[in-house]
């Protein structure tokens, strides 16, 4: 929360996945939707990986669930190769890699232990520990994705780099 300097760091020992990263998203909004109940419209800021660019099929199927579950507006916005400098949360790796100094992280504790005593802008974060496996290599099919193409707004001319998804009905059978 670039805003109020709150930081989430989830951990995993699996590769990550476009399904752990939405599960994740979905257990931070769970967590904190009280606290936002007037708000009906999320920006997401992305570094455009490989598990959740903007044409990944299975990370597109799952915001527009999101955006469906929770009726909000998900716009996804991706920053391009190279210009990570001005993504908030490089600045969180920057800190975070000048506090570890090197240390050998050699162990599960040793990392989480690590992230818990941290600070970011004077703020502790809060730490995950995910336990769930994630399946590689999930996708939807073509068919699949031209009925999600349906669903999402691509900002023209840019395409790639901005995402919005509008709250598709709750009724809405989406495969």
């Amino acid at each position: 929360m670039p805003e109020s300097d709150e930081l989430d760091l989830y951990f995993t020992h699996a590769k990550v996945t476009s399904d752990f990263i939405v599960d994740v998203l979905d257990e931070w909004w769970q967590r904190n939707r009280e606290r936002f109940a007037l708000m009906r419209q999320l920006l997401i800021d992305l570094d455009n990986g490989p598990e959740n660019h903007s044409r990944r099929t299975q990370f597109l199927y799952r915001m527009v669930r999101f955006a469906q579950k929770y009726q909000v507006t998900v716009q996804l916005a991706y920053y391009p190769p190279y210009h990570s400098k001005y993504n908030p949360i490089e600045r969180c790796w920057g800190v975070l890699e000048g506090y570890w100094r090197g240390e050998i992280l050699d162990s599960e504790a040793a990392v989480l232990g690590q992230a818990r005593s941290m600070t970011y802008n004077g703020i502790h974060p809060t730490i995950h520990r995910v336990t769930q496996e994630y399946a590689k290599g999930v996708r939807r099919t073509a068919a699949q994705m031209k009925q999600l193409e349906n669903l999402v707004y691509r900002v023209p001319g840019l395409e790639k780099w901005f995402v919005d998804i509008l709250p598709p009905s709750p009724d809405l059978i989406i495969p």
